[in-house]
């Protein structure tokens, strides 16, 4: 059987998909993805990632506001999002978490945003999905102070290249672990080191396209069928075939996601 993959994390609104996302849906559907998560980083996006997914059967959607996108949000913004979260065709909240690279947005209020979203994906049992940039040591106190409060939390830690010990702490609280292109890379050993550790049943794959293109398309336009490039590695790393890889994170994916979709997609 060929391998099959899910894309757990992409941005396929963004203005360089415009001309050719039929295209793009093609090439992943030739290279064995069944199902791409459109995620949102501010209202646009969201309402975006919505659209694609009801145009597009291979599409679903998540809503929430980026870390680096609240200081620009409208007064609105958030209560719209609220009730996109509340569609039953949006499978999940985010993408929110914490960033300390850039400076877009004062951190207490990217902490009260995080805050909103955990709360948000729990009022929704929708997963939430988590951005750490720079930020370990934060992530893990306000996802702490949440898990103790209200037990396990369902939802991705993206794009992982967080430490050994933040992953650690991650999977304790429940969350599944997802890896991009990143891995790939020449300097990358500590995110593959990681990647080796990782339970199979919290193993989760995913682009981030337009960006974050893996070896060896990297400098190229990132999209969903390059996520067999950073499948292929990361079976490689745990020392199993591409289609077990393939198998064992789409059906990760499905659970967390939608977990009426599993039987019906094997």
């Amino acid at each position: 059987m060929p391998p099959r993959f899910v894309d757990t994390h992409c941005h396929l609104d963004d203005p360089r998909f415009h001309g050719d996302l039929a295209a793009v849906l093609d090439r992943a559907a030739a290279a064995g993805v069944v199902r791409i998560y459109g995620i949102g980083t501010d209202l646009a996006s969201s309402r975006a990632a919505l659209a694609l997914a009801r145009s597009h059967a291979m599409l679903a959607a998540v809503v929430g506001l980026h870390p680096n996108s609240i200081a620009e949000a409208a007064p609105g913004d958030w209560d719209a999002i609220v009730e996109l979260a509340r569609l039953p065709d949006v499978v999940g909240i985010g993408e929110s978490g914490l960033d300390r690279h850039w400076d877009k947005t004062p951190f207490p209020i990217q902490e009260d945003h995080f805050a909103r979203h955990l709360a948000l994906a729990r009022a929704c049992e929708k997963p939430i999905v988590i951005h750490n940039r720079e930020a370990d040591a934060d992530t893990v106190r306000l996802l702490r102070e949440d898990f103790e409060r209200s037990g396990p939390i369902r939802g991705i830690l993206h794009s992982c290249a967080a430490d050994a010990a933040t992953v650690g702490a991650c999977l304790a609280m429940g969350l599944h672990i997802s890896f991009s292109g990143m891995l790939t890379y020449k300097n990358a050993e500590a995110i593959r080191t990681v990647a080796a550790s990782v339970p199979d049943d919290r193993l989760l794959i995913e682009t981030d396209a337009p960006y974050l293109s893996p070896q060896p398309v990297r400098g190229q336009r990132n999209e969903p069928a390059f996520v067999a490039h950073t499948a292929a590695r990361l079976a490689a790393i745990r020392g199993v075939a591409v289609e077990v890889l393939g198998e064992m994170t789409s059906r990760n994916a499905f659970k967390l996601f939608e977990r009426a979709r599993l039987s019906s997609n094997g």
